[in-house]
């Protein structure tokens, strides 16, 4: 699949995007410097993909005058992470869209099959009003974020955006063509899945580098 014909990808250019994801690969990095990068680079990327939120005019007044000014419109913003490590990428967000309210999906790797088993789910209400942005650092297999959107369509999600930091080409296609409607925005392409459907050259197990277990 050529991934720059595709309207719903949006793979990321910026500079200080592409500098701090190689300083996240870093295996020396520390605990406290990977997930403060985290959260650095969730919040460039949020910053360019909420750049179609609706706005409204209200009427605001300055220490000079009563004026119009834009505000988003609409129900505020739905934050779903996809635990664990989705939850890294929270302050990003949360800096940017202070009011949003936050959504948990819980899913973990089967260590033979790869496939993504769910445990948790609770998501805000009236979701089909929302703007529901998912978060999780790695999109490797792909299988967490098709289970993660079905999930959030089954409770009324329309309108949906998904956040990586890094994805591999199998599980960014595998998105892409099943979920063709959803938005995805990816901070850095890399090039393969191995055998143990780790992403290559990548930057190791995201949730174990953000909260510091093994």
């Amino acid at each position: 699949m050529d991934f720059s014909k595709q309207k719903n990808i949006t793979i990321f250019s910026h500079p200080l995007i592409k500098h701090k994801i190689s300083l996240l690969r870093d295996k020396e990095a520390s605990t406290n410097k990977f997930r403060t990068l985290i959260e650095e680079i969730a919040m460039l990327e949020a910053y360019e993909a909420l750049s179609d939120l609706p706005l409204k005019e209200v009427d605001v007044e300055t220490p000079i005058e009563k004026c119009k000014s834009p505000m988003i419109d609409g129900l505020k913003l739905a934050i779903i992470p996809v635990l664990r490590a989705g939850l890294g990428m929270v302050p990003g967000l949360d800096a940017l869209v202070p009011s949003a309210r936050i959504g948990h999906i819980g899913m973990y790797r089967d260590e033979v099959t790869h496939k993504p088993v769910p445990y948790y789910c609770k998501l805000p209400q009236n979701l089909q009003e929302r703007t529901c942005v998912i978060l999780d650092p790695m999109l490797a297999t792909g299988g967490s974020a098709v289970d993660a959107v079905d999930m959030i369509k089954e409770k009324g999600g329309k309108k949906i955006k998904f956040l990586c930091i890094i994805a591999a080409p199998e599980g960014l296609e595998k998105l892409a063509t099943t979920h063709p409607d959803v938005q995805i925005y990816v901070g850095q392409l890399d090039r393969e899945l191995n055998k143990d459907a780790y992403i290559c050259p990548g930057l190791g197990d995201a949730g174990d580098r953000i909260f510091g277990t093994k």
